[in-house]
C-alpha cells in the first residue's frame, strides 16, 4: 500500500444551489456524472478551444471541490468568476489559510490498495492509477507512506499525463493531452467554452499529437527536450522516472520515421514509444 502528499495541488471549492449548472455549462466533462463516490476529470478551455486548466472534480455535501495544480488555484477562480454572472455560486481556494483557522486543505494519491482518510474518490482516468483524497494539508504530510516521486514514477507507468509538465497549459488542445482518451471529454453533453472546437477536432479525427509512454536506454532527457529521427524532430520529451517517461508524438512523424526504421533519439538517450502498462 503506498499514499503519497501531493504538494503541488490545491483545492478549489465552487459551491452554491447554481454550482452544478454552472459548472456544466464550462467544463469539458459531464457534471451529471459526479456524485459524492464518482469523481470526474476535465479542463477549462479558452474559447480557441486550449486548456487553461484541469482537474479532478468531486461533490462534498453539495458542493464540488476541484483537485488542481496549486499554483494555479487563484487564476482558476478569477477565471471562474468571469463566468459567474448571476449563477449562485461561492468560489473559494481552500488551500490557502482560511477563516476562523480553518486548515488548508491538500490532496493525497493513493495507489496499491491504500485506504486513505478525508474525503476519498477514485481516480478516473486510468483503472490502475488508483484514488486520491483531501484532507488538511498538514494531515497528509504527516501520514504519507510515500513520496510525491513515487507516484510520479507510478503515474508515468500508467500512462496519465501531467499539466505542466507533458503538456503546457494554454498551448495545448484536449486531444494532444490524451484527455478523449482517459475520459476528460464528454462528447454528448451539451455546450461548454471551447466545445466547437473540440467536437470538430474529434469529428475529422485530425489530431496529429498524442502523449505517448516511451522506453528510454540512456539518462533520461530533461521535460522540453526534442526527440529527433534523423534530422526530423517528432516530438519532445515530457515527465520521465527511470527508463519510462511520457512524450508529445507528431504521430504522423512517428509513423514515417519507424517505417523507415529510424531510431529515435532524445539527448543521448535512445526513445522506444510503447503502450502504457497495465500496472
Amino acid at each position: 500500500m503506498a499514499s503519497a502528499f501531493l504538494d503541488d495541488r490545491g483545492v478549489v471549492r465552487v459551491e452554491g444551489e447554481d454550482a452544478r449548472s454552472f459548472l456544466q455549462g464550462l467544463v469539458t466533462c459531464n457534471m451529471d456524472g459526479v456524485s459524492p463516490g464518482t469523481a470526474g476529470f476535465g479542463a477549462l478551455l479558452s474559447p480557441q478551444g486550449k486548456i487553461l486548466f484541469d482537474f479532478l472534480i468531486v461533490e462534498d455535501k453539495g458542493a464540488f471541490l476541484l483537485d488542481t495544480p496549486l499554483a494555479l488555484c487563484g487564476d482558476l477562480i478569477k477565471r471562474l468568476s468571469l463566468y459567474k454572472l448571476r449563477a449562485k455560486v461561492v468560489l473559494r481556494d481552500l488551500s490557502a489559510p482560511g477563516d476562523a483557522g480553518l486548515d488548508p486543505m491538500g490532496v493525497m494519491a493513493l495507489w496499491d490498495g491504500e485506504p486513505g482518510e478525508g474525503l476519498v474518490y477514485d481516480d478516473p482516468r486510468h483503472e490502475t492509477l488508483g484514488r486520491r483524497s483531501i484532507l488538511p494539508r498538514h494531515v497528509a504530510r504527516a501520514s504519507a507512506s510515500a513520496t510525491a516521486d513515487d507516484y510520479e514514477g507510478h503515474r508515468i507507468r500508467c500512462g496519465v499525463p501531467k499539466g505542466g509538465v507533458d503538456f503546457a497549459f494554454g498551448d495545448t488542445f484536449p486531444h494532444d493531452a490524451d484527455m478523449d482518451l482517459i475520459h476528460g471529454v464528454d462528447f454528448r453533453k451539451g455546450c461548454y467554452i471551447g466545445q466547437e472546437v473540440v467536437s470538430r477536432v474529434e469529428h475529422r479525427g485530425s489530431a496529429r499529437k498524442r502523449i505517448i509512454p516511451v522506453s528510454l536506454r540512456g539518462t533520461a532527457p530533461a521535460p522540453g527536450s526534442e526527440i529527433r529521427a534523423g534530422e526530423i524532430v517528432i516530438g519532445t520529451m515530457g515527465s520521465a522516472a527511470g527508463d519510462r517517461g511520457l512524450a508529445m508524438i507528431r504521430t504522423d512523424r512517428a509513423e514515417e520515421a519507424l517505417a523507415a526504421g529510424l531510431q529515435l533519439i532524445a539527448g543521448t538517450s535512445i526513445v522506444e514509444l510503447m503502450p502504457a502498462d497495465v500496472v
